[in-house]
């Protein structure tokens, strides 16, 4: 596997793609060329043969990837083979579907425990876990050393949130408030904006009825 280039984070976003897709085909598919991944995800080739390229060696002229050696390259750089821990804060709506969704296991994530100020949600059980009192989340990150922090806090109290995730050691944090956070160096945050998805879905619908019209 070539690690010599940074991988870009547009590559990062297609990897899960080629994974699953690999995922997804019949067991007596054993080998699969660039070219016919790019054809079935819609994709240029030669973007996807630089994407293949960078975390597998694997590909060979007129044979291409042996699927399950090129599925175990792209996991492990992925780092699937690994579980890393979590901890969610906001255990309303949001906060309960993630804490629910029992895909993130085979992606090597374990939200261990949510965190919340209300006290009628503190001290219940989601998933068979723990709402715990945020003023814990110091001591838990800390014990287990989790690096990974979910924010599904209103807008105006994420900000807060962060600090209090960056003060217990975080240093990933997925965001679903729809404010952009403010980290020091070293602290990742990747923010996903539900509301500006919906506005170009919706955009999308506007502009095929109007031509439709």
């Amino acid at each position: 596997m070539s690690t010599a280039n940074p991988i870009s984070t547009q590559t990062l976003r297609r990897l899960p793609t080629y994974y699953n897709y690999l995922k997804s085909l019949p067991a007596d598919v054993k080998n699969i060329s660039a070219t016919s991944i790019a054809r079935e995800l819609r994709l240029n080739d030669v973007q996807v043969r630089k994407d293949l390229a960078l975390v597998s060696g694997g590909g060979r002229p007129k044979v291409g990837y042996v699927v399950e050696y090129l599925m175990n390259d792209i996991g492990r750089y992925l780092r699937y083979d690994y579980v890393d821990r979590a901890v969610l804060v906001g255990a309303g709506n949001m906060g309960h579907a993630l804490m629910c969704y029992e895909g993130f296991a085979q992606y090597g994530l374990d939200i261990v425990t949510a965190f919340d100020n209300n006290s009628s949600i503190i001290g219940t059980y989601i998933n068979g876990k723990r709402v715990l009192p945020i003023e814990e989340m110091g001591s838990i990150c800390s014990k287990q050393d989790i690096k990974i922090g979910i924010i599904t806090v209103p807008s105006a109290a994420a900000q807060n949130v962060c600090d209090m995730m960056v003060k217990s050691g975080i240093k990933a944090i997925w965001n679903f408030a729809a404010v952009k956070l403010n980290t020091p160096k070293g602290v990742i945050v990747q923010n996903e904006d539900l509301v500006a998805s919906l506005v170009v879905l919706s955009q999308h619908l506007k502009k095929g009825s109007s031509e439709a019209d």
